[in-house]
């Protein structure tokens, strides 16, 4: 799956320098993924959930929340925001 945009992560990690590994993890698998539909990322992927037209991904045990758009016609995964625990407890879809 094609990801757009690092830019996000690169942003975040100079914030949570913590979440380099973690955030890296979670792009190596979902760029070697190819699913098509929720059903099939969930059984490829079980840390994710939806809310509302967005998938929710928890990275590092829950530690961060990372918010994207999926295009699964596309194989394309936008990011729309990483958020630390705390902060997705305020954000609202």
């Amino acid at each position: 799956m094609r990801i757009i945009s690092r830019k996000a992560i690169r942003e975040f990690e100079a914030i949570h320098a913590q979440a380099t590994a973690p955030l890296k993890e979670w792009r190596n698998k979902m760029e070697a993924l190819h699913c098509n539909n929720y059903a099939e990322l969930k059984q490829n992927f079980n840390p994710v959930d939806k809310a509302g037209m967005y998938f929710i991904f928890n990275i590092a045990g829950n530690k961060y929340r990372l918010i994207a758009a999926i295009h699964f016609n596309k194989q394309t995964l936008y990011i729309r925001n990483i958020l630390t625990h705390e902060e997705y407890n305020q954000w609202k879809p």
